[in-house]
């Protein structure tokens, strides 16, 4: 019996044991959970005016490059220049041989000179037939008067029909003679007109050789560089075939293309008298002229002149430019790690985020060098601390810790008129 009993007074010990231990045993403290804060870069927003730029890639360009031709046929006499050279206004640049331009005008002087002396012996010739035929009236008249006397002899017996029908014929000579004359004194009038076209003709044609011949010593117009030199001393060219040309060392212009998007802006600014500048990578300055009348479904070509450049511009080169765009009036430039998409920012309310849409209007230089972009917003307030470190688990509550604000407390103000701003970040 005590055998059967003994496992049961066992495991009661064992359970009262287990429960003792279970009633005695000490409290454990109360568990809490942590919410996570982020660490995060940030600066306070100070809206303002700010002015976007627009990146460009443009072509240089010479509308007022020059392209000397042959005005003649003949041979290069001259060429005292090689491609590359800078020319000053007035030196001589190429030039045809003498003995090819000479001939030219005077062949031109002496087809002038024939024409002014016929046109002197029409006038003679006219006036001596004007005489003639006065003279030649007169002896028709006397022919007539004869012949009157002849036929009143022949009635009367006392001349032969002979000597009358020679009288007849004498005055129908006479007539012929008479009506010829006066044909030439008619046909006067035109043959002096025709004599006078040709002259007119004959000067045009020697005015041409005059120009030509003195276009056949070219000299610089401006001060400009040479360059595309086709020729060398006794080549022979004919009429119209390149010479070389001359690039003018001022009025360079770029040709770069600018987006739809911005093609009314710049229109706007324009037609408001505003000339937008932009600057290059070397320190160039050109300015906006006008917008290229013909575009294309990916924009149309902005004309920019050049206001100061390098001196190693040179036509055909590319060129990189930063085109400042109107100011944007209650915005803001951050940069765009601060950006998320393309249209949203998270600013740090009472230690957590809460996101702001706003609307991109380009790109400017920020503090540190690097590219900014300038945003608006109906959201956005002077005073904002806005979070500059990218998290790619940002939601709106998210818990930041501020360490810019954490370590001194500094304000960091987005770049305005006269600022100096800075941009602190986390490790």
């Amino acid at each position: 019996m005590l055998k059967r009993l003994l496992p049961i007074v066992v495991l009661a010990i064992g359970v009262g044991g287990f429960w003792l231990l279970k009633v005695t045993r000490p409290a454990p403290p109360p568990v809490t959970v942590e919410e996570r804060e982020w660490p995060v870069a940030a600066m306070t927003l100070s809206l303002g005016r700010h002015a976007p730029t627009l990146a460009l890639y443009g072509e240089v360009l010479a509308p007022d490059r020059l392209r000397l031709v042959a005005s003649l046929d003949g041979h290069v006499g001259q060429r005292p220049v090689r491609d590359g050279d800078r020319v000053e206004e007035g030196d001589l640049l190429v030039a045809l041989a003498e003995e090819d331009v000479v001939p030219v005008v005077t062949r031109a002087e002496a087809e002038v000179a024939r024409l002014e002396a016929e046109i002197e012996a029409e006038k003679i010739r006219f006036e001596s037939d004007r005489q003639a035929l006065a003279r030649e009236q007169s002896l028709l008249d006397n022919a007539r008067s004869q012949l009157e006397r002849m036929r009143s002899l022949v009635r009367r017996n006392l001349a032969s029909r002979a000597e009358l029908d020679a009288d007849e014929n004498e005055i129908a000579r006479a007539q012929v003679t008479l009506v010829s004359r006066q044909g030439e004194l008619d046909g006067h009038p035109a043959r002096l007109t025709s004599l006078e076209a040709q002259r007119r003709q004959a000067e045009a044609s020697l005015a041409e050789a005059r120009r030509d011949a003195r276009r056949a010593r070219a000299e610089a117009p401006f001060a400009g560089i040479v360059t595309a030199v086709e020729v060398a001393p006794g080549d022979r060219v004919r009429e119209g075939d390149a010479l070389l040309d001359l690039i003018p060392l001022d009025g360079l212009e770029v040709r770069a293309r600018v987006p739809r998007g911005v093609q009314s802006e710049l229109v706007s600014s324009l037609a408001d008298g505003a000339r937008p500048e932009a600057v290059d990578d070397e320190g160039g300055r050109y300015r906006l002229r006008a917008l290229s009348g013909q575009g294309d479904p990916a924009g149309t070509e902005a004309i920019l002149e050049v206001v100061s450049s390098p001196a190693r511009l040179r036509p055909g080169s590319l060129v990189s430019l930063s085109l400042a765009r109107p100011e944007v009036a209650d915005s803001a430039a951050i940069p765009f790690s601060a950006l998320y998409g393309a249209d949203r920012i998270y600013v740090i309310e009472q230690g957590r985020l809460r996101p702001i849409e706003v609307r991109r209007h380009g790109e400017t230089s920020g503090p540190d060098g690097g590219s900014w972009v300038i945003v608006s917003g109906e959201g956005l307030a002077d005073g904002q601390r806005l979070a500059t470190t990218h998290l790619p688990n940002a939601i709106e509550g998210l818990r930041v810790v501020d360490l810019a604000g954490q370590r001194s407390g500094e304000s960091v103000s987005s770049p305005s008129a006269g600022d100096d701003v800075r941009a602190e970040t986390g490790p």
